[in-house]
């Protein structure tokens, strides 16, 4: 049966990458992850906002990439060494700090894609989106990390759990499996998933083949692929058979593919 995450949207689905920041909203000092880059995409028709989560040093879950606050903010300490009122003045000139609770209640009818960047938000993002699964799909490079915060949706007791895309471990399971030929092999390493989501390319090794695509398929499982900003890119995917694109310019994907 299909997750509610994917159903009554026709794909190509368009993933909002970290929300949406254009040139102009850059230039003004708009960050990614903020509550004006996920309002952004929500008012550029997205369906579906790409996200990160870390936990502040009070136990808040927030929509942020990074481990530390150099890069976005220039302040040099971790998610993890900050309060949420430090960090929300932080982001107050930067399109405004939104935590995970706030982006759930604040946009209703987006669904999220969440990547758990940090393994002591786990349990949080699970309990806090528990209540919220029909429109989320759980993520993350590690694949452990991944089950804590389903294992935890699910103790939440609220019913269907969160989408899910399989991690590193999975999907070198599955390319390893599409190597030496074992259709049963790739089932068991997508049992459990409902999305591969992955770059076309890893340094000279192709990830998006054919071959993936048709295996992934059979098995119900979408492949999404990150992170794709031009248009031409955008049609040759699609045309190859992608289900989604993650993209820094959801507005120029949608426009394009849709």
């Amino acid at each position: 049966m299909t997750h509610p995450w994917f159903a009554g949207i026709t794909p190509p689905r368009v993933l909002a990458h970290r929300g949406l920041v254009t040139a102009e909203a850059a230039a003004g000092g708009i960050a990614e992850n903020s509550f004006a880059a996920v309002a952004a995409a929500h008012s550029a028709g997205a369906h579906y906002v790409e996200s990160d989560c870390h936990l502040t040093e009070d136990g808040v879950v927030v929509l942020f990439h990074d481990e530390d606050l150099t890069r976005v903010t220039g302040d040099p300490r971790r998610i993890a060494e900050v309060s949420v009122g430090e960090l929300e003045a932080l982001m107050a000139d930067r399109g405004g700090l939104i935590t995970l609770e706030q982006a759930l209640d604040a946009f209703p009818t987006v669904r999220f894609n969440l990547d758990v960047k940090a393994e002591d938000a786990a349990v949080s993002v699970g309990t806090i989106v528990a209540p919220f699964a029909d429109r989320v799909l759980v993520t993350s490079f590690s694949d452990d990390r991944r089950r804590t915060a389903l294992a935890a949706a699910a103790a939440a007791g609220r019913g269907i759990p969160p989408a899910t895309s399989g991690g590193t471990r999975t999907i070198t399971r599955v390319i390893a499996a599409l190597a030496v030929r074992s259709e049963r092999l790739v089932a068991r390493a997508l049992r459990g998933v409902d999305a591969l989501q992955v770059p076309e390319w890893q340094g000279r090794v192709r990830i998006v083949s054919p071959r993936l695509l048709a295996a992934a398929h059979r098995h119900g499982v979408e492949v999404h692929v990150w992170t794709v900003n031009d248009p031409q890119d955008m049609h040759r995917l699609v045309d190859l058979g992608v289900d989604g694109i993650v993209t820094d310019r959801a507005d120029i994907a949608l426009e394009t593919l849709h």
